[in-house]
């Protein structure tokens, strides 16, 4: 059987919305997220003009929203987010093709932007490990800062070779949506992109 080996973006690949902001609704509530929003609008504005970068508007977020919550609570409201929330926001093309790629004894990966903490609880059930972006945890409490790079662009990339050795796979799969994904999805010879939309 040919080795092969596939790669999975999370948010907007593997579901349909950012899970970054809808954890926030699901554990602070839409109110809170809306309110957040507002606040920080013109922070926003200037994330979308590029005057400030991917990882330093996720942790002002983050911050924003978590700072100073233990981890703890806050990795228990990520696995109820993963069995209440998550599966109404789940593409069923990738998940069956996640199912396709095990049935096939693929090795499969989701590395993912968002935090590890809520992806893990689903992708563990459906047996596939996470390469994600990491939060900083001080005295058991998350800061809102992430450890090392957001795992985005070139990020992807050095995760992916930093967990496994590409040389013994014959065929490579790679899926994604966005910008992000570019330098992932060329890796692979066979890529997907929006492929499940």
């Amino acid at each position: 059987m040919k080795q092969a080996i596939a790669f999975f973006d999370f948010d907007g690949t593997i579901t349909r919305k950012d899970t970054l902001f809808e954890i926030i609704r699901f554990q602070k509530g839409a109110l809170a997220l809306y309110a957040g929003m507002a606040l920080l609008s013109p922070l926003l504005v200037l994330f979308k003009l590029k005057v400030i970068g991917n990882q330093r508007m996720k942790e002002i977020v983050l911050k924003f929203y978590f700072k100073g919550t233990p981890l703890a609570e806050f990795q228990e409201k990520c696995s109820a987010f993963c069995k209440e929330r998550l599966p109404a926001l789940l593409r069923p093309r990738a998940v069956n093709a996640i199912a396709w790629h095990i049935s096939e004894g693929h090795t499969v990966f989701i590395v993912t932007a968002s935090a590890e903490n809520w992806v893990q609880p689903w992708a563990e059930k459906a047996g596939v490990p996470v390469l994600g972006s990491r939060l900083e945890v001080v005295n058991g409490r998350l800061t809102g800062a992430l450890v090392g790079k957001n795992c985005n662009g070139d990020e992807k990339v050095c995760r992916i070779r930093e967990a496994v050795k590409l040389t013994p796979y014959q065929a490579v799969y790679a899926y994604g949506d966005s910008s992000g994904d570019r330098e992932m999805l060329a890796l692979a010879q066979h890529k997907g992109f929006r492929e499940f939309e």
